[in-house]
């Protein structure tokens, strides 16, 4: 054979290769035997805080005409409902600090000049109202106490407040305000950003561990089932070291608190897609740090409370917020009011996915913030629509529950530059960013995968093979997208939302389906095993 002919053949035979490389479709692997653990309803949980229009003129506004007999409006209530909330944290964030209970219950209120987000608070709605507006909801409460400028002994008192039945004055003082039952509030932070110095009354990693442990052992004197949550840290700016402050109070707190809270809030000021798809990898690279510092711990503890259970990690504020971030739209009634848009909402999804894909060790995450206030739902005085971000919550929200599975995905990937995660936070730079990003759970047989597509042009054909068995009729496809990348949502139009698609058929152990570009895909459907 001649070299012109040998090489002639050697060029067709690469050229082949070549192009079935680069037809091989993208890959999730479903194997119901390789589990993570089991999904905690509580990542799904939410925030309100005394915060601009969070809750005056969001959740209460008795001038609405949406207002019911307690202030309370409804729409928000039928649209907070869709989201399927198991938990909100109240009453802040960085209100909480300069925050006394005492003032916002029984007949006479106390206004107060509030301090954190520059506004009078009326101290109208109190924990009372709260717990009005939470069984309305049907939702728990996830209450923070004031370690700032408060006291273990406000605190304690709080507990007994709102858990103990009858007898002591607070437990009674309740009972003369007109509510006979106690609330059994079962979740209590112990102070809310201590390792901030924007908080009131911030303090050292050790000043404050010994203040939370004192008043974590008061609190459980009191109401002996509660959970208690520490403060991790929120301060990941260049100059912080988080990492020391979550070790100082894992170390000094390992012995009496439940969770550790950690908080992130990520952006896109340099107006980079890919590198703010990517920013949502920063959790779970901080969820396993902390993690690994939670084993260490709890290697060398004996619990001093009724639990043997390990210390799990709550992601309790966590959203994108960088528009709203400075001057005036900081403070006053109308502080934070972020307008998101489709980008925000696949962040939003990536966030989710990774809280499911470590929910052996997060067990609870809370949305900051519910209403107006950086949230998934906003109003007027006689309106109100859902932003983009709301559509991949409620998503998540109704439908990954169960068993949460280590799915592997082979897919094409990107590299980011070194950038900032968001305002008030350090850089990043990510490798080997995978397009798809992609979490699955299975539940009574089953199986639901969430993927984000986070190719801005590109659709990805991908085939999904279930390595447990056959898929079992049809694939359910639900998908959250936009006509673009900044769509945004308004009074008037509704261009991000969840969409019904056309189900798969689905009888053998791989469908292929084509995910579109910059899109949230969930399908659902059963696995014959």
């Amino acid at each position: 054979m001649s070299h012109f002919l040998k090489s002639l053949i050697l060029f067709f035979i690469a050229g082949f290769i070549s192009s079935n490389l680069q037809a091989q479709n993208a890959r999730i692997k479903i194997d119901l035997d390789r589990t993570i653990g089991e999904v905690n309803k509580n990542i799904y949980g939410n925030f309100v805080e005394h915060l601009g229009r969070c809750v005056y003129g969001g959740i209460y506004d008795p001038d609405s005409p949406f207002a019911d007999e307690d202030g309370f409006r409804t729409d928000v209530l039928e649209a907070a409902r869709d989201l399927n909330i198991p938990l909100v944290r109240y009453p802040g964030g960085n209100f909480v600090s300069n925050y006394n209970w005492k003032d916002g219950v029984g007949p006479e209120r106390t206004k107060r000049l509030e301090l954190a987000w520059a506004r009078l608070e009326t101290n109208e709605v109190g924990t009372n109202e709260f717990m009005k507006w939470a069984n309305k909801l049907g939702t728990e409460p996830y209450f923070a106490v004031n370690l700032g400028t408060g006291t273990i002994r406000e605190a304690r008192q709080w507990v007994e407040y709102c858990n103990v039945k009858e007898g002591p004055y607070y437990a009674e003082l309740r009972k003369k305000h007109g509510f006979p039952e106690p609330h059994n509030i079962k979740y209590w932070s112990l102070g809310n950003e201590m390792d901030g110095h924007w908080q009131m009354g911030h303090l050292n990693a050790i000043d404050y561990s010994k203040k939370a442990r004192e008043a974590g052992k008061l609190m459980r004197l009191t109401s002996p089932d509660i959970k208690l949550i520490a403060a991790g840290s929120s301060n990941y700016r260049p100059d912080a070291n988080p990492d020391e402050w979550n070790r100082t109070v894992l170390e000094e707190l390992k012995d009496y608190i439940d969770y550790i809270a950690l908080h992130i809030y990520v952006g896109n000021p340099d107006n980079n897609y890919y590198n703010f798809m990517a920013t949502p990898l920063v959790i779970e690279e901080r969820t396993k740090i902390v993690e690994g510092m939670i084993n260490e711990v709890m290697q060398r503890t004996v619990r001093r409370h009724h639990t043997n259970d390990p210390i799990y990690i709550a992601w309790d504020e966590y959203n994108v917020w960088y528009r709203a971030r400075s001057g005036d739209t900081m403070t006053g009634e109308r502080a934070l009011e972020e307008h998101y848009n489709l980008e925000d909402a696949l962040v939003i999804g990536g966030m989710l996915n990774a809280f499911i894909r470590n929910a052996h060790i997060v067990k609870m995450a809370n949305m900051a913030q519910l209403v107006n206030v950086i949230g998934p739902i906003f109003t007027s005085k006689d309106d109100m629509y859902k932003q983009t971000i709301y559509y991949p919550l409620e998503l998540f929200a109704n439908n990954m529950h169960g068993t949460s599975l280590d799915v592997f995905v082979d897919c094409e990937t990107y590299d980011t530059e070194e950038f900032y995660l968001g305002l008030g936070e350090t850089t990043t730079q990510q490798s080997d960013v995978p397009y798809l990003d992609v979490s699955a759970t299975y539940q009574d047989n089953n199986v639901t995968i969430a993927v984000v597509n986070r190719h801005k042009d590109k659709a990805i054909t991908t085939d999904i093979i279930s390595q447990s068995g056959d898929f079992d009729g049809k694939l359910e496809v639900y998908e959250v997208n936009g006509p673009d990348i900044k769509a945004e949502n308004d009074f008037d139009q509704t261009n991000v939302k969840t969409e019904r698609k056309e189900d798969i058929k689905a009888n053998d152990s791989v469908v292929t389906y084509a995910f579109p570009p910059h899109s949230i895909t969930l399908l659902k459907g059963k696995i014959k095993q």
